[in-house]
């Protein structure tokens, strides 16, 4: 019997970094609009962004918002492009697995600013992901996340559908935040959740 990699592990995605040169749904404006009105500017404040992949939100974090932010991921694939793609000085690369990785070799105690977009949806135990997530969330801090909700597609494809979030996922997700915003946008909702 052949195990299956846990979808959190560099061991299911470092392959898809590596070999396949697998690409995810890139920033639109309208998600940027989004993050500039529920997130404000940085102003140097300290942002880490989980699954950073090929950097796109780091990047835009840092040098659009005014963060300085550390984008980690648990693919060194992953790590390796987003670090290609820094033309000037940027954000902070980490090969790190938020999963199961020492939090104490992260840049910062503790940040303003966590975002994760596409990677909630692959935590195999979210009460855990959440919780490290709220020790590394400084005190009036933001969480963004951005993820697919269950039953938006219109396709039959079956490997596509079961790409979002479930209600109970999504209500994980957002108990026990003193401040839970939401923004849709197509097939993705959006996530401004405060201590």
């Amino acid at each position: 019997m052949t195990a299956i990699a846990s979808t959190a592990s560099p061991t299911y995605w470092e392959p898809l970094w590596a070999e396949d040169g697998r690409r995810y749904r890139p920033l639109c404006q309208a998600e940027k609009q989004l993050m500039a009105e529920h997130l404000g500017p940085g102003e140097g404040s300290p942002a880490l962004d989980i699954g950073s992949g090929d950097g796109g939100l780091a990047r835009h974090l840092h040098h659009e918002l005014g963060y300085r932010t550390t984008g980690i991921d648990c693919s060194p694939s992953a790590i390796a492009l987003a670090a290609a793609q820094d033309t000037t000085p940027g954000p902070t690369w980490q090969c790190a697995d938020i999963a199961t990785g020492d939090l104490t070799t992260l840049t910062n105690a503790a940040y303003a600013l966590i975002t994760c977009r596409l990677v909630y949806r692959w935590m195999d135990d979210k009460p855990g992901f959440l919780s490290r997530v709220r020790r590394l969330l400084a005190p009036g801090g933001t969480f963004w996340v951005v993820t697919e909700i269950a039953g938006r597609r219109t396709t039959t494809n079956p490997a596509l559908l079961g790409l979002g979030i479930s209600p109970s996922d999504a209500e994980l997700l957002t108990a026990g935040w003193s401040v839970a915003r939401t923004a849709d946008l197509d097939v993705l909702r959006c996530y401004a959740l405060r201590p």
